[in-house]
């Protein structure tokens, strides 16, 4: 499949990796951008998040308390492109404790993650993001104990 840009499932798919590409980099303000100014963001098994002030505070969270890089990213999307979908690959370190979680010690794990999408008007919507929290669990307490 060539990706040029003219299909709205094109554009969509780049969108995403855009997002990707802007959280690999640290770049917040980047992947900021790509977002409506009302987005929901749906958290792995919690709270629903609105507004582009709420994701720019769980950014910060996430800059604070882990180092992380996505590989591996899939994207696929709906042919009008107002959904995506996108697998990837978590590698990172625990760096500082999240309240309800295991002490940070700059911990290594590594998990499978996923996420769906709504595009509207050229920017993302919602994002809903999900991984095996109980294994990401496993793997900081292991490397803490080890």
């Amino acid at each position: 499949m060539i990706i040029d840009g003219k299909r709205a499932s094109d554009r969509a798919i780049e969108l995403i990796l855009a997002y990707y590409a802007a959280f690999n980099r640290t770049d917040w303000e980047s992947m900021l951008a790509l977002l409506a100014e009302d987005v929901v963001h749906d958290l792995n098994q919690g709270e629903r998040e609105i507004g582009r002030d709420a994701f720019r505070a769980f950014l910060t969270r996430v800059d604070r308390c882990y180092s992380e890089q996505l590989g591996n990213i899939v994207v696929t999307a709906t042919p009008d492109g107002t959904h995506a979908a996108a697998e990837y690959a978590v590698t990172g370190r625990y760096v500082a404790a999240e309240p309800g979680l295991p002490p940070a010690h700059g911990q290594r794990y590594s998990l499978a993650g996923g996420a769906f999408f709504a595009v509207r008007d050229g920017r993302i919507a919602r994002v809903t993001n999900y991984y095996n929290l109980q294994d990401w669990i496993r793997q900081v307490e292991r490397a803490a104990a080890g």
